[in-house]
């Protein structure tokens, strides 16, 4: 067997503990009053309607033209667009077309005591219609919260010409970049634009050089870049005093494209949870006690083995928290429901079982007359196996479940918006489950065993599930 260095088993435990720590409580510091989050924990995770409750909304079409049916369901997926790109999956959409009605459904943000329904259903509900024009002219200003002026409503030439649309633009993404001029760090949009963008985009800074193009989102001026170059390359950016999350959105809206129409609200109402936090609270006191409970039964049946098992149980339970609370900066928080923790205990089983395979093949060779070195070396390579096997197959079915009920809705139709959602969240965390078995429930278990068999107070068959010499 190749050993493994002794401080491995220090180091790898500690890393564990420290994930686990920082992705139940996350790290929180205080800016004057005003509290700042660095890490974010387990209290940030956003909980589904079941949960937390939420807001329900009907949006009917505010135009006097005929809206068809593709209508509607264009509206409708913009809509949803819109919901997963703020990694809202518990959601409820329903259209009904004969009488022209969109009802949507969708949790409160976790821990907001103040949140204001009215401005998630405006977000919703925005048009966000992006448009390119010649000149800079608009009909009124507002003074903003920061100080800053809002040019709105484009007049003269700049109402009546529209050089490109958001049809042109293929995608969009926020970038950070250092000003050459203040040194500052600032926020653009960076935009990728179809062939046929592309060709009119070329076209109109050919026409317009030296002069002003307006880039307007629905009757705000957003950017009056002057063009200084023939832009051929399909290349664009939108350029203004953004912030981090105001460049996010801005590319979030246009990437979710502009609605058909202008949608008002005809009511909306809050929803009330089907479990509530009281039950939540209760549900985690008996997640603690049992995951006490398994870990005294590894320890006790297994010994130093079982040690690195609970161990790894940690790190595993840490993940599925971190990957729904947004503990990781390049991955956004998801919302969390009754199924979703469905998958975080189906999973967390799957890597007890994982754990107990391969110290019972320990236990065994060690029985069966093997050196200390030989068993765990023969444990792991029997158990990787039976443990590969059973955790390919659920992250096949869980990888199943969140395409043919995620967003694209396949089989909505059949099942229901509601369920659509539900099944999506937990095919979502057990995929997450299935993948740190993997990390933790092989890797991490087996760099610790083989560190502590490096340990000459430990190299006890005993101490491994063997019997007493």
């Amino acid at each position: 067997m190749k050993r493994v260095a002794k401080p491995v088993f220090f180091i790898v435990a500690l890393l564990i503990l420290f994930f686990g720590i920082t992705s139940i409580w996350g790290i929180h510091g205080q800016n004057g009053d005003n509290r700042v989050t660095y890490i974010k924990g387990a209290g940030d995770i956003r909980w589904g309607i079941d949960i937390n409750g939420g807001v329900e909304v009907t949006f009917t079409p505010d135009t006097e033209e005929e809206v068809t049916a593709q209508d509607m369901n264009s509206a409708r997926a913009i809509i949803e667009t819109r919901m997963t790109s703020n990694h809202i999956t518990d959601y409820e959409i329903y259209t009904d077309s004969s009488n022209n009605r969109i009802i949507v459904r969708f949790p409160w943000k976790n821990g907001e005591t103040d949140f204001d329904p009215e401005a998630a259903i405006e977000e919703l509900a925005a048009t966000a219609e992006l448009t390119f024009r010649p000149g800079g002219e608009y009909e009124s200003t507002e003074t903003a919260e920061d100080g800053s002026i809002i040019y709105k409503t484009p007049t003269g030439e700049t109402a009546e010409t529209v050089l490109l649309t958001g049809a042109d633009v293929d995608s969009a993404a926020a970038e950070a970049y250092r000003n050459t001029t203040t040194n500052q760090l600032t926020y653009q949009v960076s935009l990728n634009l179809t062939d046929s963008g592309k060709e009119k985009f070329a076209e109109a800074t050919e026409k317009y050089l030296n002069e002003t193009i307006s880039i307007w989102m629905d009757d705000v001026m957003i950017s009056a870049p002057t063009v200084q170059n023939v832009i051929s390359d399909g290349q664009a950016s939108i350029t203004g005093n953004f912030d981090a999350e105001e460049a996010t959105d801005l590319a979030e809206k246009i990437n979710a494209g502009a609605l058909p129409f202008k949608l008002t609200t005809s009511n909306f109402s809050t929803l009330s949870p089907t479990l509530g936090m009281s039950s939540l609270n209760a549900m985690t006191l008996a997640g603690v006690a049992a995951f006490i409970l398994v870990a005294l039964f590894l320890i006790v049946v297994f010994r130093l083995t079982g040690v690195v098992a609970v161990i790894s149980l940690i790190g595993q339970v840490a993940l599925c928290f971190a990957a729904v609370s947004g503990y990781f900066p390049f991955v956004n928080s998801f919302t969390l429901t009754l199924p979703g923790i469905a998958g975080i205990i189906l999973s967390i089983g799957m890597g007890v079982d994982a754990n107990i395979i391969t110290a019972t093949r320990i236990k065994e060779e060690l029985w069966a007359g093997k050196t200390l070195d030989g068993a765990i070396q023969k444990g792991d390579e029997n158990s990787f196996w039976a443990i590969f096997d059973g955790n390919i197959t659920t992250i096949i079915v869980s990888v199943m479940l969140m395409v043919v009920f995620g967003p694209v809705n396949i089989l909505g139709g059949i099942f229901g918006a509601s369920t659509t959602g539900s099944i999506y969240s937990f095919g979502y965390t057990l995929l997450i489950g299935n993948i740190g078995n993997f990390i933790f429930g092989v890797g991490t278990t087996r760099l610790m065993t083989k560190s502590l068999s490096g340990f000459k107070p430990l190299r006890k068959k005993w101490l491994f599930g063997g019997a007493k010499e």
